[in-house]
């Protein structure tokens, strides 16, 4: 009987070992199989913090095996080394990448379009724009002349070119090209342009045999200045390198080509129209859904989406990035420049302070940090200067604000023009730092005229008018305290020691004076004379 129980408790242990491990199993196979994907952000200007954290949490994501990478993405552009550094990432992950302009109203300018070319997956949401990938170089803004226009002038451009609605077919109320990429091409044919064989048979006249001066009828055009030479080569490289990117993930080349050279830009609906991007979703989970089952090239293959039930993780950067992504956004680089503008002048003006010097030489170092990894004016840089100099020059010799004021109009303007178009600095900004320095002009323009209205501080006309008090008397004279003096004085009414005696005259080192008296129910409060 104890055989027999013993045999049916191991019975029903293994049972119940068995079970516990089928549900085990069962169970294992629903949390692996789930996906995960992760989330992550680039908002605002495209610096090296950005880069460093899209690239090393794009390289964790492909190690991991993850599913699916998402970059939402909101940029005015940035620098084409940090934007180079996550194209490269994007292209080496075994992971596939997808770019999501997001949120709405959101865009995707310059070096975003080509990091949106990299991507495995392109989408953008509604009220999205993107575009605008002409190069800008760092420390100036770019030339308003095209250096591939064309510059032969025994060629007449068509009404089309020339941009003059009046000239065309349609008049003034012409409508444009309905097709965006056909204009887009057009362009490219156009600077493409080179001379037919119907050109050197039209100079060949009569003779279609004898050989033709071909250097005659080639387009003339004049050499292009250094300058042009340097724009048109940062111009081609760019055009090549978003070419390239167009051609490996099957997208709008020409189109690309026209963003780069003519700075186009283009919604999210007409981008999906023109293959420019593959999706339009209107939020993530649209997003995920129409990603799912789509395959795509990694760099270990192809691969087919699985983004159905994918459980997304958003991914932040670390807290030194994220001070150093604040420090490049346009607003806070002029914040900086002007606190250390004005802790500089302070400390100039009052030295030995220490602190606002020291604050100022802070955010003089942020500020160049900022001014390092955002495309800048010279020309505003040097105005902002010119103010801060002139501000200076009214701190040390007032001129009653005249040179205070230029100078705030000449910071102010400098704070406008600093960066190009996509870069302004906020309206808002410029005027609560002109209020600011305004107000520290003001304050200064207060102390000058103080300085000059009140009397002088020392000698006989210092003591006129001035109140005492009689410390000994005789007779008509006797001795008074003024402003912790002791003086001789005289008056022409007896005086008792204690009484309050204001003084009318100086009589060599006698004071003349008379007695003082309050009246009213005020008592001692305005003292008058008797």
């Amino acid at each position: 009987m104890t055989k027999s129980m013993r045999l049916w408790g191991f019975t029903g242990l293994f049972v119940v070992a068995a079970a516990l491990l089928g549900f085990s199993a069962l169970a294992q196979p629903s949390n692996t199989s789930a996906p995960s994907g992760v989330i992550l952000t680039l908002d605002g200007a495209v610096t090296p913090p950005a880069a460093q954290y899209l690239e090393r949490e794009i390289m964790a994501a492909s190690e991991a095996g993850k599913e699916i990478v998402i970059i939402e993405i909101d940029t005015p552009g940035g620098l084409m080394t940090s934007m180079k550094t996550i194209i490269k990432a994007i292209l080496a992950s075994e992971t596939p990448v997808a770019t999501y302009v997001s949120p709405q109203g959101a865009r995707s300018a310059s070096a975003g379009l080509y990091i949106m070319y990299s991507a495995h997956v392109s989408a953008m949401a509604p009220a999205t724009n993107t575009g605008a990938a002409t190069p800008v170089e760092i420390g100036g803004s770019p030339s308003k002349d095209n250096p591939f226009d064309e510059k032969d002038p025994g060629i007449e451009k068509s009404p089309e070119k020339t941009g003059n609605p009046d000239a065309s077919e349609g008049g003034a109320g012409a409508e444009e090209t309905d097709n965006a990429e056909d204009r887009a091409a057009e362009s490219v044919r156009e600077r493409d342009r080179s001379v037919t064989e119907e050109d050197y048979e039209e100079l060949a006249g009569d003779n279609p045999g004898a050989p033709v001066d071909r250097t005659e009828a080639e387009p003339q055009s004049s050499p292009i200045s250094s300058n042009d030479a340097l724009r048109a080569k940062a111009i081609n490289d760019a055009v090549a390198y978003i070419r390239a990117l167009a051609e490996e993930r099957g997208r709008n080349a020409d189109w690309a080509e026209s963003a780069v050279r003519d700075a186009v830009s283009v919604t999210a609906n007409e981008a999906l129209r023109l293959n420019v991007v593959d999706l339009v979703a209107s939020d993530l989970d649209d997003l995920l859904k129409q990603m799912n089952g789509r395959t795509v090239t990694t760099a270990s293959g192809e691969k087919t989406l699985n983004t159905e039930n994918v459980r997304l993780e958003r991914v932040e950067a670390t807290f030194v990035e994220r001070i150093l992504s604040f420090i490049a956004d346009p607003n806070v680089a002029v914040i900086l420049m002007s606190l250390a503008t004005t802790g500089i002048i302070i400390e100039m003006w009052n030295p030995g302070s220490i602190f606002p010097g020291a604050v100022g030489l802070v955010c003089l170092i942020l500020g160049f940090y900022s001014f390092q990894v955002l495309p800048f004016n010279w020309l505003g840089l040097a105005l902002m200067g010119a103010g801060a100099l002139f501000m200076l020059v009214e701190a040390y010799t007032p001129t009653f604000g005249l040179i205070g004021l230029v100078g705030l109009l000449l910071f102010g303007f400098g704070l406008f023009v600093v960066f190009p178009e996509g870069f302004r600095v906020s309206g808002a900004v410029i005027g609560a730092i002109l209020a600011i320095a305004g107000g520290f002009l003001a304050l200064i323009l207060f102390a000058v005229v103080g300085s000059r209205s009140h009397g002088p501080l020392i000698g006989a006309e210092a003591i006129r008018k001035r109140e005492g008090v009689v410390d000994e008397w005789s007779g008509g004279e006797g001795w008074i305290l003024v402003e912790g003096e002791r003086w001789r004085a005289r008056c022409d009414k007896p005086l008792s020691k204690g009484d309050r005696v204001r003084v009318i005259e100086v009589d060599g080192l006698v004071l003349v004076v008379k007695q003082a008296k309050a009246g009213g129910l005020l008592g001692g409060l305005q003292p008058k004379e008797a």
